[in-house]
């Protein structure tokens, strides 16, 4: 078999594995709060996300453009083939580290960061695209901080609007407003964060001279969004754990609130081609959430410790994938 089909190949099925563990990994993020308030069983949580992920994935190839062409152009990057085939390692690898220990890590951080890393290794720092690969970062820098704001605010509105309801009445009719509010925050996970693997195969595809363009193929989409569908389907336990329960004692009212903000934050990140953490959004939603129900009944311990993982991301995966590279680079 040709060398670079070879890569190619292997560069697709590492891909959708990226976006099968992201499933799994990140899609529990989006259904942890309905758990965490039983709005949902944890079956029917899976298959409700597994279902909205695999629509969301289908709607939109923005961000997947995104990863295509503003990291680093791949029109330009010499062994491209083998960068992109090392920042999946990394970025696979990070991602079940960080899934082992039940850490809500970013595996929006990991894939960038390893693309970079990867990059630099094969041609220096000058191969990146600043302009764009700015844009990313303050994307996922701000994503969080407007996400706590938002969630701050929503809370804060839903604390006077609702000021005199009946508590018992307020909860179960939350509970099943849930429901709706779970969905929409998993239908917006998929609408960006299956689009990252989209452009990372485009991202081959055009390395190694398979097509001209920037657009996603529609068996690129197809692929990507069932896989990241099946991720959903297997469960990440730890995460929801950690998410639902952790951060703060969580009631409908709260997760409602939460998946709001969560979904709007991901879904203008979206409709501006950006591709943000989910777990980042998703997280700070609940922390907003819960600063404006009871500052003190926030595990803030919980909150440091995600936030120090969500540091240190890049800086892991870029180095990882550039040993990933260099050793890669001795056999290819």
């Amino acid at each position: 078999m040709d060398t670079v089909l070879l890569i190619t190949i292997l560069i697709v099925f590492f891909a959708v594995t990226f976006d099968f563990i992201n499933g799994f990994h990140d899609t529990a993020n989006a259904i942890a709060t309905s758990v965490s308030t039983k709005a949902l069983k944890p079956r029917q949580a899976i298959i409700l996300a597994s279902v909205m992920n695999f629509l969301g994935a289908m709607t939109f190839t923005g961000v997947a453009k995104t990863i295509t062409k503003d990291i680093v152009d791949p029109f330009t990057l010499d062994n491209g083939s083998l960068v992109i085939l090392a920042a999946l390692l990394a970025a696979i690898a990070w991602n079940l580290i960080t899934w082992y220990y039940g850490i809500p890590s970013s595996s929006s951080h990991a894939l960038i960061g390893s693309i970079a890393g990867a990059a630099i290794a094969a041609a220096g720092f000058n191969i990146l695209n600043y302009s764009g690969f700015t844009s990313i970062i303050k994307a996922l820098i701000f994503s969080p901080l407007l996400a706590f704001i938002v969630g701050f605010i929503v809370y804060s509105i839903f604390k006077i609007v609702f000021k005199n309801a009946n508590l018992a009445k307020t909860n179960k009719r939350f509970r099943r407003i849930q429901i709706v509010t779970a969905a929409a925050q998993a239908y917006s996970h998929g609408t960006n964060d299956a689009q990252k693997a989209m452009g990372i195969i485009t991202m081959a595809l055009i390395v190694n001279n398979y097509q001209t363009s920037g657009d996603v193929q529609l068996w690129v989409q197809f692929i990507c969004a069932l896989a990241m569908a099946l991720g959903t389907a297997v469960g990440g336990w730890k995460i929801i754990k950690t998410v639902g329960g952790k951060i703060m004692k969580i009631r409908p009212v709260n997760g409602v609130a939460a998946d709001i903000t969560g979904a709007a934050v991901i879904f203008g990140a979206t409709f501006i081609h950006l591709p943000v953490s989910t777990t980042h959004v998703i997280s700070s939603s609940i922390l907003g959430v819960g600063s404006s129900h009871r500052l003190k009944g926030v595990k803030w311990g919980t909150a440091q410790r995600m936030i120090f993982t969500w540091i240190i991301t890049l800086p892991i995966s870029a180095t990882l994938a550039g040993i990933f590279y260099l050793i890669l680079n001795m056999f290819f």
